[in-house]
């Protein structure tokens, strides 16, 4: 059967103000607050960009949210994960500083922060799923107390899986520490000596102390490496490289079954929400100030985190020739992450597209 995916198309370049605007109103015409009752504690997810990155989902729009979920008696509160790599976002102090900073504040946007997985990344739960690839996977234990979801996405490209939107926010975004390690553990890294320098920001940023130096150079010990990307990341010389076309696939299928995870046990508690504006090439988890590379198309809003992931790649093909994922990483085949989705039973390919 399609699931309903609700369109609602914004001009490039659109105001924050107008961002906020909008997400109200898709809110409201989709019935997003069918899916929570009073009293519900409502779990709203969402990403609040690295420590330069500009281009995130901003707090306005979030607010709205928060606005709406109070206006039903329910009990709204931001939540995230701690990252793997070493960042603003590595624990759970850092990372609320930072979100403060970012306007994600209780006094901004009305309701708290709880991290979800714990001070340090490893708080909790682990769902059975029976996937193709593990038949339990570790989410964050606070989102499975929560009674609903809301989660806001970012599309993006992503250098590992192509395309980072609602698969990706859902199954690394709220994955534990050892969810995120598992979701990784297949793609390691190799250091190309006649492009390393030697500049030791490998060494530096590597959450587990895999690199040391070896003959002058960068070597990453593929027993202690985790895969978490964060040497390719801080390279500025290209000297890192990933086996893409091997095991990018695991990481995204891998990817959705955490994503199934989260969900499973939430059926028909769940709402997501596609922001298409300021989508950029690599995720919001990069530590640059980025420049969007396509032009503004609007917000997406579902109750299917497999079609409004579909319905963004299409829209995004429609405005642009390719889509977002080919166009930031040809080399990688997005739609992995979204048919394997589908195929364990997240949600549906087929959709229904509703233009407000």
């Amino acid at each position: 059967m399609s699931a309903k995916v609700y369109f609602l198309p914004l001009p490039d370049g659109v105001s924050v103000a107008e961002q906020a605007a909008a997400m109200r109103k898709i809110y409201e015409a989709s019935g997003a607050d069918e899916v929570f009752g009073a009293r519900d504690f409502v779990a709203i997810k969402l990403h609040v960009g690295e420590k330069k990155n500009t281009t995130h989902v901003k707090p306005e729009l979030v607010r709205e949210l928060v606005e709406k979920v109070k206006a039903k008696g329910a009990l709204p509160f931001l939540t995230e994960t701690s990252t793997l790599y070493k960042g603003e976002r590595e624990n759970a102090v850092k990372h609320l500083l930072h979100a403060h900073r970012h306007g994600f504040g209780i006094d901004n946007v009305g309701a708290p922060f709880i991290m979800a997985d714990g001070l340090t990344g490893n708080t909790e739960y682990e769902v059975t799923i029976n996937g193709e690839l593990h038949k339990t996977v570790k989410v964050a234990r606070e989102i499975m107390s929560a009674d609903a979801m809301l989660v806001v996405s970012h599309p993006t490209g992503h250098p590992a899986a192509g395309l980072g939107a609602c698969i990706k926010n859902l199954g690394m975004g709220l994955a534990s520490r050892m969810g995120k390690m598992r979701q990784h553990s297949a793609m390691l890294p190799e250091v190309l000596t006649d492009k390393c320098r030697f500049c030791q920001k490998c060494l530096k940023w590597c959450p587990q102390e895999a690199i040391i130096e070896k003959t002058g150079k960068a070597y990453i010990m593929t027993e202690k490496c985790i895969g978490c990307g964060e040497c390719l990341a801080v390279c500025r010389f290209d000297a890192v490289k990933y086996d893409w076309g091997a095991e990018s696939g695991f990481m995204q299928r891998s990817m959705a079954e955490h994503a199934y995870g989260v969900v499973k046990e939430k059926q028909g508690k769940c709402f997501f929400f596609n922001v298409m504006i300021n989508m950029t090439k690599d995720c919001d988890c990069f530590n640059v100030n980025q420049q969007k590379f396509i032009p503004d198309i609007g917000i997406l809003a579902s109750a299917d985190p497999v079609a409004i992931d579909v319905a963004t790649l299409d829209l995004t093909a429609k405005a642009n020739g390719q889509t977002l994922a080919e166009l930031a990483y040809k080399h990688h085949n997005a739609r992995i992450q979204i048919e394997h989705a589908a195929k364990i039973g997240m949600g549906s390919l087929d959709y229904e597209l509703i233009t407000l």
